[in-house]
């Protein structure tokens, strides 16, 4: 069991979300307080997750601890296992941060699975998503984490929904492996109530985590998981639910975002054009990019963005006969062109 949390913090929380979210603050500026801040946690993470780990790893986290401890000298020991074990510090636990973290990742998976379910990738912008609120706590978190959720699944506004009926349709159904051990002799009366409620009725059974009624006299209290509640889709919106969160997702593609997606597939094959050309980092480049209609256009009004994010100090348009030697890259079905980059 401890080896389940321990990959399942490192997967899910650790490596999936805290080190690819912090990427840019690990290499971009100068050596200040963010990044100090960056890499110290990160540090501080791996250093008591191996402590952790020792007994049901004793080589792998004996090699790795030594790797951390030569740089700093933080323990005068000569092996993990001579460490003490790690000890809990509950001044640093953050129940609130910890909440609003577990809620941006759920959202953002929701967000993702819908993206997959009708193929939009997420280099594509989409316009908002809409995430109906059980409370003000829940609204007050998904606020001070909003800015994170939008960029994360690439989309320009979060709405924030108080009333779900007339926007988000949802219906209930029960539960019967747990409303039968409880209720055997009043299932057929408790189905037809379940059936029965209404848009209000489901909002305050998910708002409250509980409904409470009365049945031939006897006194039922039904709680969330005694029930399914499923979310219906909205005319050009596509809606996900996991426990009492729900998103839902507008999946119109504009003229005006389709160019923005253009734009970021485009800077997408560029990055990959650098890597495989085994440029460095740091190293600046000249782009010269095949004619295309659709791709001019969104190289016109985002240019200046492609420049800044593929370090490109010229982009120039040109005839796609002109570049018969170069690439041809596809950046989404039906627009493909012919690129050339140039190390300066």
């Amino acid at each position: 069991m401890a080896g389940r949390y321990i990959e399942e913090f490192v997967d899910e929380h650790l490596s999936n979300w805290y080190v690819r979210l912090s990427r840019r603050r690990f290499w971009k500026g100068e050596y200040e307080q963010d990044k100090i801040s960056a890499y110290q946690t990160l540090y501080e993470c791996l250093e008591t997750i191996i402590r952790l780990m020792a007994p049901i790893s004793p080589f792998f986290s004996d090699a790795v601890f030594n790797n951390l401890n030569g740089v700093t000298g933080r323990f005068a020991v000569a092996s993990v296992h001579h460490a003490d074990f790690p000890i809990a510090n509950e001044a640093s636990i953050d129940k609130l941060l910890e909440e609003r973290m577990q809620l941006a990742q759920d959202v953002c998976s929701l967000v993702l699975s819908l993206r997959k379910k009708v193929n939009i990738k997420v280099r594509q912008p989409l316009q908002k998503i809409m995430v109906p609120v059980l409370n003000p706590g829940m609204k007050t978190q998904l606020e001070k984490i909003e800015d994170l959720i939008k960029a994360e699944v690439n989309v320009k506004e979060l709405v924030y929904i108080t009333e779900t009926e007339g926007v988000i349709s949802k219906k209930i159904k029960p539960n019967f492996k747990t409303l039968g051990p409880k209720y055997s002799k009043l299932m057929k009366q408790i189905a037809a109530m379940v059936t029965a409620m209404d848009q209000a009725q489901i909002g305050s059974f998910e708002r409250d985590g509980y409904f409470d009624t009365t049945i031939e006299g006897e006194a039922i209290r039904l709680v969330t998981e005694d029930v399914e509640i499923l979310t219906e889709d909205i005319p050009g919106w596509q809606v996900a639910s996991e426990g009492n969160l729900t998103v839902a997702l507008d999946i119109n593609v504009t003229p005006e975002l389709r160019l923005e997606g253009i734009a970021r597939e485009f800077i997408n094959r560029i990055q990959n054009l650098r890597k495989d050309s085994g440029f460095e980092v740091t190293d600046k480049i000249e782009l010269t990019v095949g004619r295309h209609p659709d791709l001019a256009e969104a190289l016109d009004k985002y240019g200046d963005y492609i420049c800044t994010q593929t370090l490109a100090v010229k982009l120039s348009l040109v005839d796609r006969s002109e570049l018969t030697d170069d690439l041809i890259v596809e950046i989404e079905p039906g627009l493909e062109t012919t690129i050339s980059v140039k190390k300066i």
